[in-house]
């Protein structure tokens, strides 16, 4: 579907057709407006799936999904797991391509390292690589956080958490070079492999 055009469809076809814009990027910009509509949706599938079009669009056209940024962080409060996953993923993506749009919020994304549900806390990691990678020094103060999840009690979220050291040890190694003794324990007792290698890559990249 056009920018502009509307037509019923069926959660079902309007999935299939999010799907098909998704691989059509050179349509993103226009269609912009029309993502965000749907996160009026009565279906929080359809939300779930614009949500996350919507951080995709927004690391490539951040100021032109300006506008959607105060929807995308009232799903934030979601009481449905999915749809907070995805809020704060979209946040990431957006926050990356310009910190500035989601700088008023950033702070409260805090509180989703210990949120009940691990895909959440797991997206939080993932929002706060993304953020960092362009805006690494606003982390400064708040690597312990991320040094607790370390231990999550998630397979994935054990997987994921290093990678925030690899991200800000290749950028600011400083940061990360308190917490180094932890991530060697880690990379040699940790009953998941991934997580040992990924304790690893982080090591490697503060010393680079």
């Amino acid at each position: 579907m056009r920018a502009g055009e509307t037509v019923d469809l069926n959660e079902a076809e309007l999935y299939q057709e999010l799907g098909v814009l998704t691989r059509e990027k050179n349509r993103w910009e226009e269609s912009i407006p029309y993502v965000s509509s749907l996160l009026n949706h009565d279906s929080a599938k359809i939300q779930a799936k614009a949500l996350w079009l919507l951080g995709e669009m927004g690391l490539k056209y951040p100021l032109t999904v300006k506008n959607a940024v105060p929807t995308i962080i009232s799903f934030c409060d979601s009481s449905i797991p999915l749809l907070r996953e995805r809020a704060i993923n979209a946040l990431g993506r957006i926050g990356r391509g310009d910190y500035r749009l989601i700088e008023s919020y950033w702070t409260s994304l805090f509180r989703f390292a210990t949120d009940e549900e691990p895909e959440v806390r797991l997206s939080f990691i993932w929002a706060s690589e993304n953020i960092a990678a362009n805006t690494p020094d606003i982390y400064q103060d708040h690597m312990p956080v991320f040094a607790k999840l370390l231990y999550d009690t998630d397979d994935k979220v054990r997987m994921e958490a290093p990678e925030i050291f690899r991200v800000l040890g290749k950028r600011r190694p400083a940061f990360v070079r308190p917490f180094l003794d932890q991530l060697q324990r880690i990379s040699g007792t940790d009953n998941n492999r991934v997580v040992r290698i990924h304790c690893l890559g982080a090591i490697k990249a503060s010393m680079k």
